[in-house]
């Protein structure tokens, strides 16, 4: 029998108990005065029996009313106890743990983050390690921080260590605690973490997930005379002393937080050693991964055996976990109303065409709209294919989409964390061979070039002006010295930069385009007939996936550069 077990639980539900055992006690003493009182009617005489029925009326009404009085009373104690948990208002917060084991979210259910999963797998070690650690004389963890963008699995990371450690799990958001009555949220604070305490000394450990920390930790700042701030801080306040242990005995709580902001907007009292001990990056999966991904949430539907996992990986660059899994999701509602037995690549296809360019647009173009569109493609496809060794054309359309006619849709055949001077000047190729096209065979161009612009000019602009790719040579990030980092926001500041750098800069930046733009010329003049040739099938077909385009660019004897020369 464990004694500690039922020591804290007297501890915590001494008083339900002297309610409950007052209860029967008065339930038992309402029986044996009921029985004594029949068997006093039964032996009394005939004027005892008169006198007594006499003052009956009296006696139910006092009982009735006390009655009422002691039925609200007990039942206002059982509410506050049991719905309130223990007569705690808004100021205090009261959340489920599960047990580990409930969670039911294994290390193989974790799939697309193998570093972030290897990392994980260190903490839950040490976490069920804790004699072997504190033996030596090492201190356990106190808390652990995952950062990535959103849909990465930061969440599902946390219930597979919540699992894997078999330890209760409270999960929290951070904008549970923060309300605009000073003291509520520290309150709330102090609450979670006696009850994870007071769960750590039963189960021997307790793990806090406390998701979105950042509405919680951000940076403290001065009060605006509103109060909001004022109570933001002390929450902030409170989180820190708690996650500092200082208590009178150490308990094994772990604090697990996950953000989707960049680490800087935390407050850097939160992430000192001894608050969140270890950081973990989850990020978005590579190549490999997203194959294991589309794997797995493909094996949870009936597909077609011939479906190209590996080119859906290659397209699916920069997705997420969460991304993956709503194609999927999306290409099963799609084989439903196409009536299909299985997902086939058509479904795939059409699931992430809705989900990244959005529902096809029933809208009438005129025949010189419908031209000028496909030329207009055809002009960023050839340049994609040909200037732009490290990307794969995957797919070219003139059916309207959200507030596009058109797209190329184009991506690398791996990820690229730095890009260099020679993979910039082709995106920005690759953006005004549009504007190109439109005017080698119109003789003037359209409106549809104002995002392709927009595009070119951003990378030319942060060549010049934050990596020092102009051909003048001035080095330095002169955009930063534009700008101001404070707190959560970006905000201007005077500008430090005189005119005539200013000028250079600019001059810088238009020379790119310019020299881009000729490059660009010489391509499709000298690949007319290609040109040609591609816009008409884009005409008649409307839309050509990955071999239709492969097969046009071998009709004319075309081959992809090799990417290793960038």
């Amino acid at each position: 029998m464990n004694w500690k077990k039922i020591k804290y639980f007297f501890k915590l539900h001494w008083i339900k108990m002297l309610l409950i055992i007052s209860g029967l006690a008065l339930i038992v003493g309402l029986v044996i005065l009921l029985v004594t009182g029949i068997e006093a009617w039964n032996n009394a005489g005939n004027f005892m029996k008169q006198s007594q029925l006499a003052v009956i009326p009296l006696q139910l009404f006092l009982q009735l009313i006390m009655s009422i009085v002691f039925g609200v009373v007990y039942t206002m104690l059982w509410y506050y106890l049991f719905f309130k948990k223990g007569g705690r208002g808004f100021t205090q917060q009261k959340k489920k743990a599960v047990k580990g084991e409930e969670v039911e979210v294994t290390w193989n259910d974790v799939i697309g983050m193998e570093e972030a999963k290897q990392e994980a797998s260190e903490v839950v070690k040490l976490i069920k390690d804790r004699a072997d650690l504190q033996r030596i004389g090492g201190k356990i963890l106190r808390g652990i921080l995952m950062v990535g963008p959103p849909g990465c699995g930061k969440t599902y990371l946390a219930k597979a260590i919540a699992t894997e450690s078999k330890l209760p799990f409270i999960a929290m958001s951070g904008s549970e605690f923060v309300e605009m009555f000073v003291g509520v949220g520290a309150s709330r604070i102090r609450s979670l973490f006696k009850q994870a305490r007071d769960l750590a000394t039963l189960e021997g450990g307790c793990i806090i997930f406390i998701d979105e920390i950042d509405a919680v930790g951000a940076q403290r700042a001065t009060d605006s005379g509103f109060g909001g701030q004022t109570e933001f801080n002390t929450t902030l306040n409170q989180l820190l002393v708690e996650m500092d242990g200082l208590k009178d005995k150490d308990t094994n709580v772990i604090i697990i937080g996950a953000t989707n902001a960049p680490m800087y907007f935390l407050d850097q009292a939160l992430l000192r050693p001894g608050r969140f001990d270890r950081i973990i990056n989850v990020g978005l999966p590579g190549l490999e991964d997203r194959e294991k991904l589309f794997q797995y949430y493909l094996s949870k539907v009936k597909f077609d055996s011939s479906l190209n996992i590996p080119r859906l990986a290659r397209r699916a660059v920069q997705k997420s976990p969460a991304d993956i899994s709503n194609i999927v999701r999306e290409a099963a509602l799609l084989a439903v109303r196409h009536e299909k037995a299985t997902v086939t690549m058509k479904e795939i296809n059409e699931a992430m065409d809705r989900i990244e360019l959005g529902v096809k647009r029933n809208i009438k173009l005129t025949p010189r709209e419908k031209e000028m569109t496909a030329y207009h493609e055809a002009g960023h496809a050839i340049v994609a294919y040909l200037l732009n060794p490290t990307d794969d054309v995957m797919k070219a359309s003139i059916i309207p989409r959200a507030d596009t006619l058109g797209v190329v849709y184009h991506v690398p055949r791996e990820e690229i964390h730095n890009y260099d001077r020679e993979k910039l000047l082709a995106n920005i190729k690759v953006s005004i061979g549009s504007y190109v096209a439109e005017k080698i065979k119109f003789g003037t161009t359209t409106s549809g070039v104002d995002s392709d612009f927009r595009t070119a000019l951003f990378f030319a602009h942060d060549m010049v002006w934050r990596w020092g790719m102009g051909d003048s040579g001035l080095l330095g990030n002169y955009a930063g010295l534009e700008t101001r980092i404070s707190g959560w926001s970006r905000s201007p500041r005077e500008s430090v930069i005189s005119e005539k750098v200013r000028e250079q800069l600019n001059a810088d930046t238009q020379k790119i385009m310019e020299q881009c733009l000729k490059e660009v010329e010489e391509l499709l003049q000298k690949e007319r007939p290609l040109l040609d040739r591609f816009a008409q099938e884009l005409v008649k077909k409307q839309e050509l996936d990955y071999d239709e385009i492969d097969a046009i660019f071998k009709e004319f004897h075309k081959s992809r550069p090799d990417s290793s020369v960038n």
